[in-house]
Parts: C-alpha cells; sequence; structure tokens
C-alpha cells in the first residue's frame, strides 16, 4: 500500500507508524495540514495534493490509506476545509482513517459529550455557552468548581480548574472576548488516576492507569505516569458504546473514578486521535503496527466488496 500520515514532522507517532508501515512492504510518508490542496476543475476528475518540503506537490489521489494523526487548531475556514477535503478524498476512494464523520465528532468536545450522555452514558455535568454571564451562572450550579476545557484540543493542553469566583469571571470574560466557546465540567474528586482504554476495530488493544500526584491532568504528556492495567467487563463495555457512538474505529477512551463513588467510571473523552506512546511503553503493545494491520485487512475487504 501507498500510505499518507497527516502529522507534525519529527513525531514520534509518525515515525512508528512509517516503521511499521515499511516493515511490512508499504510506502509511507508524513504530510501536513497545511500543506493540503484541492484543485478543481470541470474537465478532469477533482485533484488533491499536498506539497513537501520542497514545495514539490504530491498527488494524495495515489494513496491507497490516510492516516490522520494530527488535528492542529486553525480559523473555522481552515477546519472547515480539512474536514471537507477528507471527505472527498474518502469519496475518491482513499481509506481515511479514522474516518472523516469519526474525526468531526471526536475533536469537538461538545458533540462527543452530548452523544454520550443522550445514549444515557455517565459524563460529568457539563456546561458549553457563549457568553461570560452565562458561564458565571452555570459556574454556581456546578459547585463552584469547574474545569475549563477548549472545545477543541488534545493532550490537556489549555485546560484550567477554577473554583475562585473572582478569577472564573475574569477568565469567562477573557474567552468571551476572543469569541471562544465556553466549556465547563464540574470538577470529579478522583484518587489521583484515570483509566486510558485503546480501541481498535472493536477490540481492546491495551489499557493502562494514568498517575498524576502533582496536576489533575493525568496525561501523560503532563507528566502522568502510566501503569499496565487489565479493565473489567463494564469497562470494557462503556468504552466500546463510546468509540461507537463517534464512530471512531480506532480511539482512546478516558474514563474516570469519582472519589465518591468508586464503582462509578465517568467518560471523560473519546479521542479518535489517540496518542499510545505511555501505553506502549507500559504494556509493550506496537501498536501501530496493530494499526497497518488492520487498514491491509480493510483494504483488502474493500477490494473484495468491489470485485466484480
Amino acid at each position: 500500500m501507498r500510505i499518507a500520515i497527516l502529522g507534525n514532522q519529527g513525531s514520534w507517532y509518525c515515525r512508528e507508524l512509517k516503521a511499521a508501515a515499511e516493515a511490512r512492504g508499504h510506502q509511507a510518508c508524513t504530510l501536513e495540514f497545511r500543506d493540503l490542496a484541492a484543485l478543481l476543475s470541470g474537465q478532469s476528475m477533482e485533484q488533491f495534493c499536498c506539497y513537501d518540503a520542497d514545495e514539490q506537490q504530491i498527488n494524495l489521489n495515489q494513496f491507497d490509506c490516510l492516516i490522520i494523526r494530527t488535528m492542529p487548531p486553525g480559523s473555522l475556514e481552515q477546519v472547515i476545509f480539512r474536514m471537507d477535503l477528507l471527505g472527498r478524498l474518502e469519496q475518491a476512494g482513499v481509506t481515511v482513517f479514522n474516518t472523516p464523520r469519526a474525526i468531526e465528532c471526536a475533536v469537538d468536545k461538545y458533540l462527543t459529550t452530548s452523544r454520550l450522555a443522550a445514549a444515557g452514558l455517565p459524563v460529568p455535568a457539563t456546561a458549553v455557552c457563549e457568553s461570560s454571564a452565562a458561564a458565571m451562572q452555570r459556574f454556581e450550579e456546578l459547585g463552584g468548581d469547574v474545569v475549563v476545557k477548549p472545545l477543541f484540543g488534545s493532550e490537556g493542553r489549555g485546560i484550567f480548574r477554577i473554583s475562585d469566583p473572582d478569577l472564573a469571571y475574569r477568565s469567562f470574560r477573557t474567552l468571551e472576548r476572543t469569541q471562544s466557546v465556553i466549556y465547563l465540567q464540574q470538577y470529579v474528586a478522583h484518587p489521583g488516576y484515570d483509566l486510558r482504554i485503546l480501541i481498535l476495530n472493536g477490540t481492546v488493544t491495551g489499557a493502562i492507569r494514568r498517575h498524576n500526584q502533582t496536576d489533575f491532568r493525568t496525561n501523560i504528556s503532563r507528566q502522568g505516569r502510566a501503569e499496565a492495567y487489565t479493565p473489567t467487563e463494564e469497562e470494557v463495555q462503556l468504552a466500546l458504546r463510546a468509540s461507537d457512538l463517534t464512530q471512531a474505529e480506532f480511539a482512546g477512551v478516558d474514563l474516570l473514578p469519582p472519589v465518591d463513588a468508586p464503582e462509578t467510571r465517568y467518560l471523560l473523552e473519546v479521542n479518535a486521535v489517540p496518542g499510545w506512546r505511555g501505553l506502549q511503553s507500559a504494556t509493550n503493545v506496537n501498536v501501530a503496527a496493530l494499526v497497518i494491520e488492520y487498514l491491509e485487512q480493510k483494504r483488502n475487504n474493500a477490494g473484495a466488496s468491489n470485485a466484480p
């Protein structure tokens, strides 16, 4: 197969995927979102391209698979164009992984949380609004102790906890002035760890318990520490249901056990561009190799279904 990896040049994850692909006889290269382009003409099929570091044009139509390894921040126009282009590439026959529909849902915390809540799955009490006045009202209703998250974001970036009303007001006013959506979740006291369950094609690939004694964020990128974990059947089913609701074939599902209800597992996030570096170091599971093997099966199945 010819595989393109949409990620950051120099990324550990891109290197892992590229090495795993080449070890199985495939061609792979890393491209960046900022270099994507589309060429339209009524006389020929739409062309999708990307430009490398030497400004050389690469035809995206030639690839069999496109692995999305990042979703960088951007303007509304940029985000819409990226998602539209990924959707058009998929329609042109390129296997986009995860699918654009799954990426669109999972990168949007409001959309993901609302789908989980509508399905009756346990999520922290959440409020989403645009005005600082509404945010202050929700702040009080959520107990005056909340976690503020960017609507789009990962690895714990831009997340902060507020329990001081004056600081909350100033923070919400700043977010309002920058035309940001204000996303608040009631702070859930936890025992210093959460759980990450990695799902691939409806199967648990691995699971870890992430500890951080100095920060309420347990992300490995925030100096969290990972240890191998065997999830219960209830945790597995919760993670599978969450990934299914976002239509993510490859997902990192984060669960949080609250101190006051240790048998409960809150769903914090469904990440359709999941990191697995901490999980791999703790479990020795070669995640990149499993991803490439799955894409081989996916392409083979697609070829068989299209055969005359």
